[in-house]
């Protein structure tokens, strides 16, 4: 278990906590709930129900979708700093995919309180972390925009259309 400097000096790593005074992070990294996992071990399945986000302290996990019986797309690997969950904090919607870890990990939980307390006491922590949430969204839509595009390019071309006769 880190020590609470440690864990400041990791959060400072992070890319929705780099621009959070040290007094405001500080306080943020107290109310942090550690989240160990063990190789194999899944954390959260898409459909559950939260309320809080996950910051990858140590190990890897994988980040899926189910696509049909058994079979599962993956749609990314998170890794020391990486972040998932976040939409949690602004909606009960259930999850959109399930996290598994492929390594021993330590995770780092911000739940909907810890956040509620921190736009409290620190709006202006709050807008940091709220203003680098927001780019990462934009950067993660773009990228479902293209793979959509890619994925519709792949089925038009498994039916045998031929796309540039048009």
């Amino acid at each position: 278990m880190p020590s609470p400097t440690e864990t400041v000096a990791f959060l400072r790593q992070v890319r929705l906590f780099k621009d959070i005074a040290e007094p405001e992070l500080a306080t943020l990294a107290q109310s942090l709930r550690e989240r160990p996992l063990r190789r194999g071990q899944v954390l959260l399945r898409e459909g559950d129900v939260g309320e809080e986000m996950f910051i990858v302290l140590r190990g890897s996990l994988v980040i899926s979708k189910p696509v049909t019986g058994r079979v599962e797309q993956v749609l990314a690997r998170a890794g020391p700093g990486d972040f998932f969950g976040e939409m949690s904090l602004f909606d009960r919607a259930p999850r959109s995919a399930t996290i598994q870890a492929d390594s021993d990990a330590i995770l780092l939980a911000l739940d909907r309180e810890a956040m509620r307390r921190l736009t409290e006491v620190s709006p202006r922590a709050a807008a940091a972390f709220f203003h680098a949430l927001v780019q990462v969204f934009i950067e993660r839509l773009r990228a479902s925009g293209d793979l959509v595009a890619e994925v519709t390019r792949w089925g038009l071309e498994a039916t045998g259309l031929d796309l540039d006769s048009r």
